[in-house]
């Protein structure tokens, strides 16, 4: 069975979601402007720079910015570390090229869901939690008519972040063995307990462990990866003219990329990217929906900002480290490749630095993917099925720690590739109203009416 899955993830990662991504993404490119590049110093300004302002406007959950950080510990985490060494020891150095192609396409897609997310939130009467999403976007977007499609949705989208679940635990299991010796068994334990302390208290606590942490380990990382750069300058034309020249040529037939082709560095590239960083798959919207803001796309450029984060800035630092390490030819896959070459870079403190980003990366990612799986049950089944799978998510996390890793990848690859076909085909369908959003937040002039209708929330 799952090697049927593994055969329909590799197709649909192939040509069919390169199409999807590439023309929708081409689409809201053209009529919103190209924003994500002509107003890029403005999002940067105006997100970055605000990181810390506690002021806000409107209803919700969570600040602007924990909003933004549970989406990040959810964007910044394993693809960036265990990934991307993943899609460069499978795909070849090209990967890396693909990856920052993905992420261009993916900036203006995920700025687009959050709007509509904002757009179509629903405030929950029972919890009290603004909910928004895929889900939310195809019934009070599409229609009623679509329910059908936003029950699938929401299903496959629940069980997708409990699979991503089990590729957290297990590698944080195998770091906790690698660098402590603590057996598999008994480190899944150990982080069953730590998520289930902070998801118990909703989403919440999330914000608030999310806010503290995310800003620390991308800043630990990204310090350590940058060193390793400066310290191997001088090989910045060889590894940027091999990444270049494989990305359509395939990489050469030695260790853990044996017989890469240029399809499968794409299709690596893309399916790592589109992981790591999140872009149409439809789960920031859920996260940022919670977000206390006066307008969507004020929300909506935290979008542009999380994927210039994670995959320009992150996940480059760990691909350039590796390639500038030469440890490629080692043989060695994901989280292993990584350490290997932090280790040979900087011996000892490497090391350190990939298990403290590893841990930080998948716990915080672990969080926040527990209450994207909780939103898609709750729309399904109800608020107190999704309280059982808070509870089953937990339990989870132990058998997702003695998992395989590539099994793991390859079931999570496939149900992906079905909630980022179902998302940016609805998404485009709405583009309109991502237009009159964009339209009246940038350039709506003094006195003309809005175009906009939104109240805020809508009443669930």
């Amino acid at each position: 069975m799952l090697a049927v899955l593994y055969k329909i993830s590799d197709f649909l990662w192939g040509w069919p979601l390169i199409v999807i991504i590439v023309s929708v993404s081409l689409t809201f490119s053209f009529q919103l402007r190209f924003i994500q590049f002509t107003k890029l110093g403005w999002i940067l300004k105006n997100t970055l720079f605000k990181m810390f302002d506690r002021r806000t406007e409107g209803e919700g959950n969570l600040t602007p910015f924990q909003a933004a950080c549970a989406a990040l510990s959810a964007t910044i985490g394993v693809g960036n570390i265990a990934g991307v060494g993943m899609a460069i020891g499978l795909g070849g150095p090209g990967a890396v090229f693909w990856m920052w192609v993905v992420a261009l396409f993916a900036m203006i897609n995920k700025y687009a869901e959050i709007v509509l997310g904002l757009t179509y939130r629903v405030k929950d009467p029972e919890t009290g939690i603004y909910r928004g999403g895929g889900m939310y976007y195809i019934t009070q977007g599409l229609g009623q008519q679509w329910k059908w499609l936003a029950f699938i949705f929401a299903l496959m989208f629940a069980f997708m972040f409990f699979v991503f679940g089990f590729v957290q635990s297990n590698t944080l299991a195998i770091t906790m063995k690698s660098s402590f010796g603590i057996p598999t068994l008994a480190g899944g334990i150990l982080v069953a307990f730590l998520v289930g302390i902070v998801v118990i208290g909703g989403v919440k606590r999330i914000g608030e462990v999310a806010e503290k942490v995310v800003p620390f380990m991308a800043f630990f990382y990204a310090l350590g990866a940058v060193i390793i750069i400066l310290m191997n300058i001088s090989r910045v034309p060889e590894v940027f003219a091999q990444i270049f020249r494989d990305a359509f040529s395939g990489a050469a037939a030695t260790g853990g990329f044996a017989g890469s082709t240029t399809m499968l560095a794409i299709r690596h590239g893309f399916a790592r990217g589109i992981f790591s960083n999140e872009g149409g798959m439809g789960s920031a919207p859920v996260a940022h929906s919670t977000a206390t803001v006066n307008h969507p796309v004020r929300q909506g450029i935290w979008g542009v900002f999380e994927v210039f984060l994670d995959t320009i800035l992150v996940c480059s630092a760990t691909a350039l480290v590796i390639m500038f390490t030469g440890v490629l030819p080692s043989g060695k896959l994901g989280f292993e490749l990584t350490q290997l070459a932090f280790n040979t870079g900087l011996p000892v403190i490497g090391n350190v630095i990939v298990t403290v980003g590893i841990l930080l990366f998948a716990y915080t990612t672990a969080l926040t993917n527990e209450f994207y799986c909780e939103t898609g049950v709750a729309y399904a089944l109800g608020n107190k099925a999704a309280l059982v799978v808070r509870y089953l998510y937990i339990l989870g996390l132990i058998y997702g720690a003695v998992g395989g890793l590539q099994q793991i990848w390859g079931l999570a690859d496939f149900f992906m590739a079905i909630v980022v076909i179902i998302n940016l085909l609805v998404v485009f369908s709405l583009r309109h109203k991502v237009w009159e959003a964009t339209y009246d937040f940038f350039w709506r002039a003094p006195g003309e009416p809005s175009r906009l209708k939104w109240s805020g929330t809508l009443q669930g």
